[in-house]
C-alpha cells in the first residue's frame, strides 16, 4: 500500500487543551451568548494593541460594516479603498450605499499607495480602509497626515494584523477604528469571528448599538432593582454580529498563544528569507523597522525571467502536496466592482500584476526546517 504523500498546509489553527478547558468552563456555566468571557476576550485584545476600547463582532466583515455606519457614510460619500486586498474591504462602503473608489498599491509592499491616495480625493471624500495586508503594517504616517490634511476618517482593515506594529505601535488604534478578524487562516482564531477596536467613546457606544440590534440601554429607575417588565430600548436599526461566549472562551486561549505564534512566524519567515534571497525572478516579502510584519501570510511575487511563469509554478507545487494560493484579489476586477462602475481590468496596473504574479506559500505552526527545504526545492525546479 502507498505511503499517503506528506500535505504542507497554507496554514492550520493551533488549539488544545486550553481552548477544551475554557469552552468547558464556557458551558458550564450556562452562559454561552455574548457575556463575561467576552468581556476577557475583549479585554485582553484592547490591553494587547493599547486601545481603550475592543467589541467583539462576528467576523472582521461585520466589523468593517458598522465601522462605516458609526463613522456615518452614507450615499454621495466617497470612501478611498485600495485595489489589492479581500473583498470585504471595498463591500463594507458598498453596505453603507457609499461609492468605492479604489486606488492602486505600492509594487514593494502590497499596500495602499499614499501618493495614489491622495490624488483620488474629491470633495466627496469621505473615509480611506487601509488596509495591513498580509500582516504588514501600511504607511500610516503619510496616510494620516493626507487624511487630517482633508478631514478623512480612517479605517485600519487589520485582518491579517493581530499583534502588527507600524513604528511600534499596534495598529488597530492608529486610525478611528480598527477591524481585526479571527478566520482559521489568520494568526489566532474563533472559527469565525471579528473585533472592532477604537479609542473613540462614541464610536464604540454606536458600534456596541449596532452588533446589538440597534439597542441603546434599559429604560427605568436608575437605583434599585431592575423591573421584569421592562424592555430594552432601540433607537437605531442594528443587526446581531454579537460573538457568542464559546466562540470568545477560544479566542481567549488564543490570545495565550500569541505572543510564541508572532516568534514562530517570524522565524519560519527568516528561514524562507535566507533559502530565496539572492534567486532572480522572486522578490521576497518587505520589512522594515517601521512598518512591522507578522507574516499572516507569506507572499512572494515572481517578475523578471519567472514573470508569467507563476500558474505553473503553483501546479508543480500542487502536485507535489503544497498547498499555495494567489496573494488576494485585484478586487477592481471583480463582476460587482467592474459592472456597477465600469473599471477596466488594467486601470490599477501594480494591483493587477499583484494578483497575477503571488503566490502564498505555506507557513504554519510547527513548520520543520525539512519542510522548508522541501517547499523551496520544489519551488525552485518549477522556475
Amino acid at each position: 500500500m502507498a505511503e499517503d504523500k506528506k500535505i504542507f498546509p497554507i496554514t492550520k489553527p493551533v488549539l488544545d487543551k486550553k481552548e477544551v478547558e475554557l469552552v468547558e468552563k464556557c458551558l458550564n456555566s450556562g452562559w454561552v451568548t455574548q457575556g463575561p468571557m467576552t468581556q476577557k476576550f475583549e479585554q485582553a485584545v484592547a490591553k494587547r494593541h493599547q486601545v481603550e476600547y475592543a467589541l467583539a463582532v462576528t467576523s472582521c466583515t461585520a466589523a468593517l460594516h458598522l465601522s462605516t455606519l458609526a463613522l456615518g457614510l452614507k450615499p454621495g460619500d466617497e470612501v478611498i479603498v485600495p485595489a489589492f486586498t479581500w473583498i470585504t474591504s471595498a463591500n463594507c462602503v458598498e453596505y453603507a450605499g457609499a461609492k468605492v473608489v479604489f486606488v492602486d498599491v505600492k509594487e514593494d509592499t502590497f499596500n495602499l499607495d499614499p501618493k495614489d491616495f491622495e490624488a483620488k480625493i474629491t470633495p466627496c471624500t469621505r473615509a480611506v480602509v487601509v488596509v495591513h495586508l498580509f500582516g504588514l503594517a501600511a504607511e500610516m504616517k503619510e496616510i494620516l497626515e493626507i487624511a487630517n490634511r482633508y478631514s478623512i476618517k480612517v479605517i485600519e482593515d487589520c485582518a491579517c494584523a493581530i499583534g502588527t506594529t507600524y513604528n511600534k505601535k499596534p495598529v488597530g488604534g492608529l486610525g478611528n477604528i480598527g477591524c481585526f478578524s479571527f478566520h482559521p487562516r489568520k494568526v489566532i482564531t474563533t472559527g469565525e469571528g471579528g473585533m472592532i477596536t477604537t479609542n473613540d467613546p462614541e464610536l464604540a457606544r454606536k458600534t456596541g448599538s449596532l452588533r446589538n440590534h440597534g439597542a441603546s440601554g434599559n429604560p427605568g429607575p436608575k437605583e434599585g432593582p431592575a423591573k421584569p417588565y421592562i424592555m430594552g430600548e432601540f433607537d437605531n436599526l442594528g443587526f446581531n454580529y454579537r460573538l457568542s461566549d464559546i466562540q470568545a472562551a477560544v479566542g481567549l486561549a488564543q490570545m495565550d498563544k500569541l505572543e510564541n505564534l508572532l516568534d514562530e512566524r517570524a522565524s519560519i519567515a527568516m528561514k524562507y528569507m535566507n533559502l530565496l534571497s539572492g534567486l532572480d525572478g522572486i522578490i521576497l516579502p518587505p520589512y522594515s523597522g517601521i512598518c512591522g510584519h507578522t507574516y499572516q501570510s507569506y507572499v512572494i511575487r515572481l517578475a523578471g525571467k519567472n514573470k508569467g511563469k507563476r500558474n505553473k509554478v503553483m501546479e508543480i507545487l500542487a502536485e507535489n502536496g503544497i498547498q499555495t494560493r494567489p496573494g488576494t484579489h485585484a478586487v477592481h476586477r471583480l463582476g460587482y466592482y467592474t459592472k456597477k462602475y465600469g473599471i477596466k481590468p488594467n486601470d490599477f496596473p501594480v494591483a493587477c500584476n499583484s494578483e497575477d504574479s503571488t503566490i502564498t506559500l505555506p507557513i504554519y505552526h510547527g513548520m520543520t526546517q525539512e519542510d522548508q527545504d522541501y517547499i523551496t526545492e520544489i519551488l525552485k525546479r518549477g522556475l
